[in-house]
């Protein structure tokens, strides 16, 4: 018998191969070769805009296919949606510099350095950039074409003479920008005796692994780094061959700017580079060339985007001969986020890419954002209110509603304190201590509290901290189990335990609902056993208002539309239940938890409870699990510990 995982399985086989067909469908790339003359012919004249692209404009075009808009309307790049979470702004900018290069403006002209704390999104942002880069170019619509064999997979149009370009812009409507590289222009006068309509061209293919529009610079010990990992150097094994060291074919074109070409160029750590080497990266940006002996200069259209951590930047800062390379950079801060439900979010974006061991052990549903919780508050400035502060901040920079602040306090937070989220603990530090809680436990569920717990483990067991941050940072531990943990577990317990009364929180509906239309009609009320008359529960009324901050003076109007919305019920023909009002719904349930305390006590009692007991308090156990995202193990903990809560009040 084929069970229901089984289904879901096979189910979610046939739509991956669904999704892995209609991919190859979307991306299956026409490879083509030909002569310019054939170029010109056939391509140039389809997509005369397409094929004299900029690697700006290349890159602009990319993020527009890989774009949308989001539900307000606003462009959005695909790209990052499912790897980066809590840095939109720093993508946003990332995504105008683009736009602004794209469009001529002097924007193109700079180097882009990305400038962030460690493991802040930098890297993954530009590996994602290379990446749609790859699948571009492999649409008919990021379709791309330079000059066969040429180590710069240069564009075919460099071919075309500055004497006839203008021609070439008023037939075409384009212009030419680029000369032709050393290594081609002999090519052209030894293989072809200058013919360049018969030099051949080909349907180029972004490719990192095969050195084709990517290119990446990792910083190495500055006494060794040579200029040669990026331009390349003489190749001694061709000189015989060609019998000469200033011949471009006995060059090696091996460099990390050639391979960049009509793509990106990622240098990464770029600070901690020769200056020699900025200079030169620089003036590839700004005058998209580069000089090398014994060869004119070398155009190259490429775009370069750097990054670095914050501690090279700022002493590369102290340094005032740096201040003119400066002046040559666009720096975009990507910091860690602020916003505690994004930052659980790439928590659980790592753990899926663990190893199945981690992702098989059942985390509580509140195990992610408590650790992020906790993360955030290490990222903010003390507030004056100290802990009350800094958790309506963390619930602010969360969008979460906090009394006595408006939307628009977020904003001015930010703006008051630019540097919030630029230092702190980084998300690796989170998931290496949940990885240390359970490899020592062995453990297949785990718990906020042994979360919490392993972090505060962490902190005390690292010598890269210092004893006042290790108070200080268990002192968040702490808020984040007070002021966040203990509220969320509460009302799962509560929900949970609510719904397994629901037939005595209809029965208080009737009951409120009964003295309400009795105060409000001045009358008493016949007990139903005694059939003695008295006057309305006050205290009753008051007690459950309270629970969702009725004030006395609000309760004759909260009265009065309680009493409307039943009537129009009744006379629809319909029963006023729960649903029908939200906020006495919300009463109800807050006080039948109340009265239900000694239900959960006996949870934890020593004494055996009865049955009836036994059967309810398994209800709730089901329901966390079934609804709330817990197991056995993590229920049961949860309703332990509520318990113990309640004790305390």
């Amino acid at each position: 018998m084929t069970t229901q995982s089984e289904v879901n399985r096979t189910e979610q086989q046939e739509d991956l191969l669904k999704s892995l067909i209609a991919f190859t469908k979307d991306h299956r790339a026409t490879y083509w070769s030909g002569t310019l003359s054939e170029f010109l012919e056939r391509v140039m004249t389809a997509d005369p805009q397409g094929a004299a692209r900029t690697s700006h404009q290349y890159m602009w075009d990319m993020i527009r296919w890989m774009g949308g808009e989001d539900e307000k309307g606003n462009f959005r790049c695909r790209l990052f949606d499912q790897e980066l979470f809590g840095v939109d702004e720093s993508i946003d900018r990332v995504v105008d510099y683009f736009k602004a290069a794209a469009a001529g403006s002097e924007v193109g002209r700079r180097l882009l350095l990305l400038l962030g704390p460690p493991s802040g999104g930098k890297s993954t942002l530009v590996i994602l950039l290379k990446r749609g880069l790859e699948e571009y170019s492999h649409t008919e619509a990021g379709a791309i074409y330079g000059i066969q064999g040429c180590p710069v997979h240069e564009s075919p149009l460099h071919l075309v003479p500055h004497s006839l370009r203008s021609r070439f812009r008023d037939t075409y409507g384009v212009d030419i920008k680029g000369e032709v590289c050393p290594h081609c222009r002999t090519r052209l006068e030894n293989d072809y005796e200058g013919d360049f309509l018969r030099m051949p061209v080909e349907r180029v293919f972004i490719s990192e692994a095969g050195r084709v529009g990517i290119g990446t610079y990792a910083p190495h010990d500055p006494t060794t780094a040579d200029l040669a990992d990026l331009v390349g150097s003489v190749d001694l094994s061709k000189v015989a061959e060609y019998g000469d060291e200033g011949d471009p074919r006995a060059w090696s074109w091996s460099g990390a700017v050639y391979a960049a070409s009509r793509g990106m160029l990622e240098m990464i750590e770029i600070l901690k580079v020769k200056r020699e080497f900025l200079y030169l990266l620089l003036t590839l940006t700004q005058e998209k060339n580069v000089k090398v002996s014994r060869f004119p200069l070398i155009y190259l259209d490429e775009t370069i985007l750097a990054h670095t951590n914050l501690a090279e930047f700022r002493k590369f800062l102290q340094e005032s001969e740096n201040e003119a390379l400066l002046d040559r950079m666009v720096i975009i801060q990507v910091p860690y986020t602020l916003n505690y439900k994004d930052e659980a979010r790439i928590y659980k974006k790592l753990i899926s890419s663990a190893a199945a061991a981690f992702r098989e052990v059942h985390l509580d549903p509140h195990v992610l954002h408590a650790a992020a919780v906790f993360a955030i508050l290490t990222r903010l400035h003390d507030g004056e209110d100290k802990e009350l502060e800094m958790g309506k901040k963390v619930r602010l920079y969360a969008n979460e509603e906090v009394d006595g602040y408006a939307h628009a306090e977020t904003a001015r937070m930010r703006q008051r304190m630019p540097d919030e989220g630029l230092s702190g603990i980084s998300p690796r530090f989170v998931i290496n201590s949940l990885s240390n809680a359970i490899i020592q436990s062995n453990a297949k569920s785990i718990t906020t509290m042994d979360a919490l717990l392993a972090l505060k483990d962490s902190i005390e067991n690292d010598a890269r901290i210092d004893p006042k941050r290790k108070r200080k940072w268990i002192d968040y531990l702490v808020l984040a189990r007070k002021d966040f943990y203990n509220r969320w577990v509460k009302e799962d317990v509560h929900k949970a335990l609510f719904v397994s009364f629901e037939q005595e929180a209809q029965d208080l509906l009737d009951k409120y609902l009964d003295e309400v239309e009795a105060t409000l009609d001045n009358r008493h009320i016949k007990d139903p056993i005694t059939n003695e008359e008295r006057k309305p529960d006050e205290r009753f009324l008051r007690a459950v208002e309270e629970k969702i901050h009725i004030s006395d003076s609000g309760k004759q109007s909260f009265r009065q539309e309680v009493v409307r919305k039943a009537m129009g019920a009744y006379k629809r023909g319909e029963k006023f239940t729960l649903d029908s009002h939200a906020q006495l719904h919300n009463a109800v349930q807050q006080y039948l938890f109340e009265q239900r305390r000694d239900v959960l006590r006996l949870v934890s009692s020593t004494t055996r409870p009865d049955e009836e007991v036994r059967q309810k308090i398994s209800v709730v156990e089901k329901r966390l699990v079934e609804e709330y995202g817990y197991d056995s193990h993590s229920a049961r903990e949860a309703l332990n510990y509520v318990t113990t809560l309640m004790a305390q009040e």
